[in-house]
């Protein structure tokens, strides 16, 4: 098979939380989207039914990734929780009928990074100042080698564990007694747990700053034919 969904489910609802989680390797790994997904929630006091790692290659066209059309499609009236835009895709293309997908589904989307959720109540231009800071950003990357950005953590094999280990963080659960739970070595969890800054991302602490006027912010970012002067 040319491509690996690992779904882990909560309890069944047709109304449900989703984490959507798509490793790229010009971008930000599983463990580094997983780590600000959960900071969110806590934060917002919002409960993850189901979580969803996506590693179908970013190669893949939207109409090659039906497992996870179906998906979103059988669950309407859903939230999701995405880091970035890019983490839908990076096609501008499959980006704009994603975003139309999952708004004719009923889908509220919130998107971490830019502190902005949108659905159907949304105006057209936070949709298009969305599309639009997506663009900017694949552009400025066309115009350098493309590498993984500095402080970006490869991915690794506790990333799987990582809202178990999580949680055994805030029940305050030894690294000893983790690793003997999830039948790891304790000494490479520790070094995983520190890497990540898994505490604070426990105790919601490593969440972007959250803009008031983040709407006004991102409308203001886009850019025109010849204009300049805007920033991502």
């Amino acid at each position: 098979m040319t491509y690996i969904l690992n779904i882990k489910r909560g309890l069944t609802a047709i109304m449900v939380t989703i984490a959507y989680i798509r490793p790229d390797k010009h971008f930000d790994a599983a463990g580094e989207q997983l780590q600000i997904i959960n900071s969110y929630a806590i934060a917002n006091n919002m409960t993850i039914d189901e979580e969803v790692i996506d590693h179908i290659s970013q190669n893949k066209r939207l109409d090659e990734r039906f497992h996870v059309t179906e998906n979103f499609q059988s669950q309407e009236g859903s939230t999701l929780l995405v880091q970035d835009v890019w983490v839908l895709s990076s096609n501008m293309e499959d980006v704009t009928e994603m975003f139309s997908c999952l708004l004719k589904n009923n889908f509220h989307v919130h998107f971490i990074k830019q502190s902005v959720i949108i659905s159907r109540d949304s105006t057209s231009m936070l949709i298009f100042a969305l599309i639009d800071q997506l663009r900017q950003t694949l552009k400025a990357k066309e115009k350098k080698v493309i590498g993984r950005p500095k402080g970006s953590k490869s991915s690794s094999k506790f990333d799987q564990y990582i809202s178990d280990i999580i949680g055994f963080i805030r029940e305050k659960k030894s690294v000893s007694e983790m690793a003997r739970r999830l039948e790891v070595s304790r000494s490479s969890l520790k070094d995983y747990i520190e890497s990540r800054e898994l505490k604070q991302v426990a105790f919601a602490s490593l969440l972007p700053e959250v803009r008031e006027q983040s709407q006004e912010e991102l409308i203001n970012s886009i850019i025109c034919p010849n204009e300049t002067g805007a920033n991502i």
